[in-house]
């Protein structure tokens, strides 16, 4: 069942999709001034914060400080003849949503706000990666198997310390977006922090990324693979489509594979999730102290008769977080691979006149056991690292381990 992007909520984790294309996505709700709003608490909230300026429960400001800068910049800069008003006029709407301190909250210009919509599709231009910010670095989130930037060597965790030859300390992952994508053919160069090792840099080719969200395989010894990559436009009727093939072929158990997997739509998360959960809740958005939205299983459950394994890492983020929590709280499957990202924040997404958007913090979300995501991540039942040296020998200990478990139970 597909449904329209623009009545969907969307719940990737750190807030840029910079390589794939343009924006990375977070848990929204998505709205559009032409068209009537999708979420009340949303527009509730925002009724709320407008009331309490009006009334004002606020320090006093002199709004037309924010001319005298303009006008002063316009006139007296030393490059004032090459600075455009639009760029002062959309600076200083990024500076107000990067005020709130929040990485999440974001302003994104017409440009920004297209390259986020395409990214939904699974179509864009750029080196197939996610990045967001932790401690204050660019932060490589994960990188998209198969892509260029995977291809050229590029972990979850990767510190991003310098873009071409210029820093990258002090960006934001909006400023980073900009520097790092392009178009098909050109290439960025980014110098990598790793551990402990020292600054390396890593030549990346910047390509069309086509990604089909659902992978699958029937292995010959008889389990059976999933491997999905983002919760997508495509997702949902991919993820049918195997259900139907594992419920003809019967196989053994299956593995479940969001490693590196950012996130997506939340109603799909929802979905796949509910393919093992067959009553009860799935995930709840904390909206402060006293407002929760609780969404449910659809009871479909056709999976739940299934020995289950759920592969998850440094790069599982917010909706691959939802399912594995889930399916970890109502023990329908055990958790491998290492801790998850930790993105358990919900974004309001407000398309705004001019063709740009504001994407605002308004909720957590939690587990059905209550347990708080953000920040925490999810921690595996049986942790098992994947090393560079791994990497090298072309092995895979978690997948390795995932299929030990379920052929043996321990």
């Amino acid at each position: 069942m597909k449904i329209n992007r623009k009545y969907k909520k969307i719940i990737l984790p750190i807030l840029l999709l910079v390589v794939m294309g343009g924006i990375f996505l977070s848990g929204f709700y998505l709205g559009n001034s032409n068209r009537p709003p999708r979420n009340r608490q949303t527009l509730a909230y925002s009724e709320e914060a407008r009331q309490a300026f009006l009334n004002g429960d606020r320090e006093s400001f002199d709004f037309n400080l924010y001319f005298e800068v303009w006008n002063s910049i316009k006139s007296n800069h030393f490059s004032k003849n090459q600075i455009k008003e639009r760029d002062l006029f959309y600076g200083s709407l990024e500076g107000l949503a990067g005020a709130t301190d929040d990485p999440y909250t974001v302003f994104m210009d017409p440009e920004l706000t297209t390259e986020f919509y395409q990214d939904l599709a699974g179509t864009f231009e750029g080196i197939g990666a996610e990045v967001g910010k932790r401690d204050d670095m660019i932060t490589i989130v994960a990188p998209l198997e198969g892509m260029p930037a995977q291809k050229a060597g590029l972990r979850a965790g990767d510190k991003v310390y310098a873009i071409n030859g210029e820093s990258a300390l002090g960006l934001t992952v909006t400023q980073a977006v900009k520097k790092i994508r392009g178009p098909k053919g050109t290439t960025v160069t980014l110098t990598i922090i790793r551990g402990e090792a020292k600054p390396f840099d890593v030549e990346i080719v910047r390509d069309k990324i086509v990604i089909a969200s659902v992978e699958t395989e029937m292995r010959s010894d008889g389990y059976y693979v999933i491997r999905i990559t983002n919760f997508n436009d495509d997702t949902e009727a991919l993820f049918n489509q195997a259900i139907n093939d594992i419920l003809t072929k019967s196989p053994k158990g299956i593995i479940l594979d969001l490693r590196n997997n950012p996130g997506g739509y939340l109603e799909t998360a929802v979905f796949v999730a509910s393919e093992w959960i067959e009553d009860g809740l799935v995930v709840a958005e904390q909206f402060g102290e006293n407002r929760r939205n609780e969404h449910f299983s659809n009871q479909r459950a056709r999976l739940k008769d299934f020995a289950t394994v759920v592969l998850i890492n440094e790069g599982s983020a917010s909706a691959s977080e939802i399912v594995a929590g889930a399916l970890r709280d109502y023990k329908e499957a055990t958790i491998i691979g290492m801790k998850s990202f930790g993105k358990g924040s919900v974004q309001a997404v407000k398309d705004l006149s001019d063709g740009s958007s504001l994407k605002l913090t308004v909720a957590h979300w939690l587990t059905p056991a209550g347990d708080q995501i953000n920040e925490k991540g999810i921690e595996p039942d049986i942790t098992v690292d994947f090393t560079e040296e791994d990497i090298k020998n072309e092995k895979d200990p978690q997948f390795d381990r995932a299929l030990e478990f379920l052929k043996t139970g321990k």
